[in-house]
């Protein structure tokens, strides 16, 4: 009897691990054209995968289905940036995907913080909370009140925790056929990580907008502004930056009337992010030094409606107490970084960031680096690297560096996109398609694209 009541209950625990790893209808209020073939799933996983901090939380993903299954060839899973950065950050590029990836199920996860995946400030980050996923004004104080409240919990979303959710999820919804991973800035850096921590079956993997290594200080965030003035400068020629000088020190500061309190370097780098937005910085230089602020008007509309399109579904909002967590507790090699530090180094650029403000202030209790910080993984999949030469938030010659250690782990391939931006399925499609899916098609690779 006891062999059948065993029999029985195996039965019954196949039949609910199959119900909850199984996809259904989307729970979301979500209309878009785009989002209707979708599928969705929700699974629990620990807070802490090693077992240290008792309890659990809940991840989210979508499922893209390719509509011919007769051609399907397998999986890609598609690890967003950040860190804080939703999976809802790729609806939008879906038809990109398709044409890069054809013939593969894209499978989409919200990293835990982030999306419809349980956050850090769960009361504060709920869709029918003041300002829905995003943080409201008055919610940032009982959120960071939550946080240091409850550090063990809010410690507990770490890299490496990030790594292991994915592991478990690979695991958990791997289907027949091949299975290959995407990661973008911060997701190449977690699936790095979940490559040291798991070694997860995987066919291949693609890395867009490659992270420097993690040992390399002079690339890390806090050092964001010199790397984004050290791109923005490319643009210019030399009487275009001799202008923006003469700009810069003018009283007058005839931009704003258009930007207000927004320092004029920090608009400029963000425009870096945008190639066509970035095409007008010479000519809006030469406005400005006449008092003509039309080129930045149009500019700014053009950068607010970018931003609109690109996080147009509630989820799409990215979570700002993860960005200051993960970025402050692994991508921060300052410690004491002081806002006098922040403003001595930014003097003298023409284009600044303001990723090293958000460091000198600690809004969240931090974690420790632990033992795979700054390490590479044994081994590697065949692997596919692809970085823009103007890629301002990644730095090329950080990519490059940390192409060099990753050899030994396996097949490494580099693809240069020339004059390419940061997030190469937005920021150069055309040469993004070309070179992903030769890749996935195992054809020949180019070496370089152009994305002018």
């Amino acid at each position: 009897m006891k062999s059948i009541y065993t029999f029985v209950g195996l039965v019954a625990l196949y039949a609910n691990t199959a119900a909850a790893a199984s996809f259904g209808p989307c729970m979301d209020p979500v209309t878009d054209a785009t989002l209707a073939a979708s599928s969705c799933a929700r699974v629990k996983v620990p807070l802490d995968h090693a077992g240290q901090v008792e309890g659990e939380l809940e991840l989210a993903i979508r499922k893209f289905a390719v509509e011919d299954q007769a051609s399907r060839r397998g999986q890609i899973w598609l690890i967003a940036g950040g860190p804080g950065e939703p999976g809802a950050a790729f609806y939008p590029f879906i038809d990109v995907f398709r044409a890069a990836f054809p013939d593969y199920d894209l499978l989409i996860p919200d990293h835990r913080g982030t999306g419809e995946s349980s956050r850090l400030c769960p009361e504060q980050e709920a869709l029918d909370s003041e300002d829905g996923y995003a943080l409201a004004g008055s919610e940032w104080g009982p959120c960071i009140g939550y946080l240091f409240a409850n550090p063990a919990r809010t410690q507990a979303f770490s890299i490496t925790n990030a790594a292991q959710d994915l592991a478990a999820l690979i695991k958990r919804y791997r289907e027949p056929g091949e299975v290959k991973l995407y990661g973008v800035s911060y997701g190449t850096q977690l699936a790095l990580r979940l490559l040291q921590v798991a070694q997860p079956e995987l066919d291949a993997l693609i890395l867009d907008g490659l992270v420097p290594p993690e040992s390399a200080a002079q690339w890390d965030l806090s050092y964001r502004t010199a790397i984004v003035d050290a791109v923005g400068r490319q643009l210019l020629d030399q009487e275009s930056t001799l202008r923006l000088n003469t700009l810069l020190a003018n009283e007058s500061k005839p931009w704003k009337e258009v930007l207000g309190r927004t320092d004029l370097r920090q608009f400029l780098g963000a425009l870096l992010n945008y190639p066509d937005l970035r095409a007008h910085i010479p000519a809006m230089i030469d406005e400005l030094t006449r008092a003509e602020t039309t080129l930045l008007q149009q500019t700014a509309t053009a950068l607010t409606k970018s931003h609109e399109e690109l996080t147009p579904y509630p989820q799409s909002a990215n979570s700002l107490p993860l960005v200051m967590l993960i970025s402050a507790s692994e991508n921060n090699s300052r410690p004491d970084l002081s806002a006098e530090i922040v403003a001595k180094e930014a003097k003298d650029a023409l284009f600044i960031s303001p990723l090293p403000g958000l460091l000198t202030n600690s809004a969240a209790p931090l974690y420790q680096r632990d033992q795979y910080f700054g390490q590479v993984p044994e081994q590697l999949p065949r692997t596919l690297i692809i970085h823009g030469t103007l890629d301002p938030n990644t730095h090329y010659e950080g990519a490059l560096a940390h192409a060099e250690l990753l050899k030994p782990a396996g097949e490494v391939q580099f693809s240069t996109v020339r004059h390419g931006a940061h997030f190469l399925a937005m920021a150069a499609p055309e040469c993004f398609i070309q070179v992903a899916s030769a890749f996935v098609g195992d054809a020949e690779v180019p070496e370089h694209c152009d994305a002018l």
